[in-house]
């Protein structure tokens, strides 16, 4: 390993392993944020709508809490199989790039070290059992009053792409604040 350059392509390599690594969970974390719209429509034809909405998108109402004036629904995500093909495409370069680095500094074990990109679709399997999964969605409507005008607050607490969705979907809401 005197090589300099063997040497630089070594660890840029393990840095490209470490990134496809973390790429590969951040395929699969949890992106639940909460969002707060206003509306100026009466809160049952707004709960009517949104159930509406949500329904057709597939998702179940599984929870009513009056206390809270929330509702929760349940939704399979399903997974991407374009992203489940592009992970397992990204891990076989990025083993076939570690095996070629090590096949150089060990050239007796080239073939196992240039096999380890054999391993590559287990990262489309590991994708796909995490990111199938159930996902639920809390909605709650209530009724606000300023100086000037009644208006309604919708809280919605789901998975980050469905509260865009949501919002380009019903343009009678606006939005108020993230957390």
């Amino acid at each position: 390993m005197n090589n300099p350059v063997l040497i630089s392509t070594f660890f840029l390599t393990l840095l490209l392993m470490v990134g496809l690594f973390f790429f590969l969970r951040a395929s699969v974390k949890d992106r639940t944020e909460q969002m707060q719209f206003s509306a100026d429509i009466a809160p049952i034809n707004l709960l009517s709508q949104l159930q509406t909405y949500f329904t057709q998108k597939a998702y179940k109402i599984t929870a009513v809490d009056p206390q809270k004036q929330q509702i929760t629904f349940d939704g399979f995500v399903r997974p991407s199989w374009f992203l489940a093909i592009f992970l397992s495409f990204l891990a076989a370069v990025g083993l076939f790039c570690l095996g070629l680095v090590l096949s150089f500094l060990y050239p007796t074990l080239t073939p196992i070290f240039l096999g380890l990109s054999l391993l590559s679709p287990l990262t489309g399997v590991f994708y796909w059992k995490q990111a199938g999964r159930i996902e639920q969605l809390y909605l709650s409507v209530a009724p606000q009053e300023s100086a000037s005008q009644t208006y309604t607050v919708v809280t919605v607490t789901a998975h980050r792409d469905e509260l865009i969705q949501l919002q380009e979907t019903l343009p009678i809401l606006r939005k108020i604040s993230v957390n």
